[in-house]
């Protein structure tokens, strides 16, 4: 098959993004990881100003930071930030030969017609904004649609009208220069239990598949972000992380092509140390042909004790700083499947072994 020279540009970006041993650092989130840290600190204000301050610490945190992180996420708010000293956050990547991608989704909002369940805005003025960002240094995007297991959901209206919005968004990225992130999140909320998971993510993934050929998206242009198959966080049988792998394996063997490059998968609420055992369990499974990079694009998973340490002291941002490079490298040996929990220290109370999951939390 013959590439065009655009074509062969949105395949050499993505083929960088998931390069073995890297992942993608997102910091998309503006309710996420930092609302719940500034919500529960009673020290840190929730300001513009310190939002740019853990942005610095993550990005001037070491100059090793690019042999693990490839790509970073940025909302539309914080694309053009810059350092105290006024240095464009976008130039301090430049200099780590990391990527700077952008959040293009407009949040979640009501499905019309479903029983509770959602879709995705932004799409009316996608074309315009996907090439203002393609010429403020974007070279790739991302855009989530979420799908809740329950009782009747996913409906089938759900999944029709969200893969099909994946790929449209795709298709749009792709026709301006942008390497797209496609995420149909199946939520880990609820009850449901491993073989759930399995059924559910099986048919969703397989819908969106479809949805991208359908609209001419660049298989080989894009990337692939979902959860990793385990059951739902209030069911009451505990997987290990190697049926987690197994299952993981088996769904993505199932529905996804060979020619899409590289899989980024979601922390989900897990801890950081049980999202990285999980992770390093899913490359180490043994027994088939992975044709796909395996890597991480984790928010809370890479910050959350980060943010506890900082605190929003300058006296602590050096041991932040530590901590997070810390959780990156343990990242990138858990994507080459050599990860082990040796390296975390054995305290009972470490901030990284507890549960992330919000239940209150608001898609």
């Amino acid at each position: 098959m013959a590439f065009s020279k655009l074509q062969k540009e949105l395949i050499n970006t993505a083929k960088y993004l998931v390069v073995r041993g890297k992942g993608i650092l997102p910091v998309d989130e503006p309710t996420g990881i930092l609302g719940s840290f500034f919500k529960e600190s009673e020290a840190v204000a929730d300001t513009p100003e310190n939002r740019r301050r853990h942005l610095e610490i993550l990005f001037t945190s070491d100059c090793s930071l690019g042999n693990c992180i490839s790509g970073v996420i940025f909302l539309e708010q914080t694309f053009v930030e810059k350092t105290k000293d006024g240095t464009p956050f976008l130039k301090l990547l430049d200099h780590l030969n990391i990527l700077p991608g952008i959040k293009l989704d407009l949040g979640i909002t009501d499905l019309a017609g479903s029983q509770g369940e959602k879709t995705t805005k932004g799409l009316d003025d996608l074309p315009e904004r996907c090439r203002m960002y393609k010429v403020m240094g974007a070279k790739f995007a991302k855009w989530r649609c979420v799908f809740k297991i329950g009782e009747q959901t996913p409906s089938q209206l759900a999944i029709e009208t969200n893969t099909t919005l994946l790929a449209r968004y795709a298709i749009i990225c792709q026709q301006n220069g942008l390497v797209p992130i496609v995420e149909p999140e199946v939520l880990c909320d609820g009850d449901h239990d491993l073989e759930r998971a399995k059924l559910t993510s099986i048919k969703v993934l397989s819908a969106q598949v479809k949805a991208l050929l359908d609209h001419g998206v660049l298989l080989e242009g894009m990337l692939l972000k979902c959860s990793m198959i385990r059951p739902g966080h209030a069911c009451e049988t505990v997987c290990t992380p190697e049926q987690v792998a197994e299952a993981t394996i088996e769904v993505l063997t199932r529905t996804i092509p060979p020619a899409i490059p590289g899989i980024t998968f979601l922390s989900g609420g897990l801890s950081e140390i049980d999202a990285t055992t999980y992770l390093n369990s899913i490359n180490k499974h043994p027994g088939v042909n992975k044709p796909w990079s395996l890597t991480f694009t984790f928010g809370r998973a890479l910050q959350a004790t980060v943010m506890k340490i900082w605190g929003g002291k300058d006296e602590k941002v050096a041991a932040a700083q530590q901590e997070f490079i810390k959780r990156v490298k343990a990242n990138s040996k858990a994507s080459l499947g050599n990860y082990s929990s040796k390296d975390e220290g054995n305290g009972e109370d470490d901030d990284a072994r507890k549960s992330l999951f919000n239940p209150e939390h608001s898609y």
